[in-house]
């Protein structure tokens, strides 16, 4: 075996521990966000607070179906149906995001002011972007589309926690008992499209960054999206 291989094959290991690690530590925090979140929802009888806890528990079945691939000898043998599990979670969020917001909206009730929902959104703000980054990174050098599929779900979730600390700050400061409602459904309109990539495959730029070619990556918009300041560097070098 040349140096050129062994070395890859040992990255590639690094990478694939470092995943199952990324999401074994996004379940770990999502339980523990969710059971918050449940709770403090419940208490303060809010549907936004519960919503939020029940997305955890979307995130943490995404996790579980990445962890339960890369427990495998051969990853990509289960690729496709945590592509799948990936996608109908993202699908589940969107609908139940949707339904709360309309029931919000409609007058499913008014929402107290909740100082825990306030800290374990503000949390989840902080952390779940740093989870996000890494697992997507990872995932895209390794060329894992349900990797770069779920880091998506943890973003998601990072929206999330901004739409739901805005919302409860602006209810508990101003009685706007709307705001994340009408927020909600723009995260759900996202949701619906992130899912239907992850169904499709479409999982922006998804293969090793060695593979793609210069052309592919300047000629593609998702690549230019998902393109880091040390990608975009190289290109205009080469």
């Amino acid at each position: 075996m040349s140096t050129a291989v062994r070395e890859a094959a040992e990255r590639r290991t690094v990478l694939t521990r470092r995943i199952r690690f990324l999401a074994a530590a996004t379940i770990t925090y999502n339980v523990i966000e969710a059971a918050v979140a449940l709770w403090a929802g419940g208490a303060a009888d809010s549907s936004a607070l519960i919503g939020f806890g029940l997305d955890s528990v979307i995130e943490v079945a995404s996790a579980v179906a990445l962890s339960w691939q890369f427990s495998a000898k051969d990853p990509e043998r289960r690729e496709h149906l945590t592509l799948r599990i990936i996608a109908i979670s993202f699908f589940a969020l969107a609908a139940f995001v949707t339904f709360d917001a309309i029931r919000s909206l409609t007058g499913g009730g008014e929402a107290q002011h909740s100082t825990p929902g306030i800290v374990i959104a503000a949390l989840s703000l902080a952390i779940m972007p740093v989870l996000s980054w890494a697992q997507r990174r990872a995932g895209r050098e390794l060329g894992s589309k349900t990797a770069v599929a779920d880091s998506k779900q943890t973003l998601l979730c990072t929206y999330l926690s901004a739409v739901l600390l805005i919302g409860l700050v602006l209810n508990s400061t101003l009685g706007w008992w709307w705001a994340d409602a009408g927020a909600a459904l723009v995260i759900a309109a996202v949701a619906v499209r992130e899912g239907i990539n992850a169904w499709r495959g479409d999982v922006c730029c998804a293969v090793p960054a060695a593979a793609v070619s210069n052309e592919s990556a300047e000629g593609s918009s998702c690549c230019a999206e998902c393109r880091t300041p040390t990608d975009s560097a190289k290109i205009v070098v080469e």
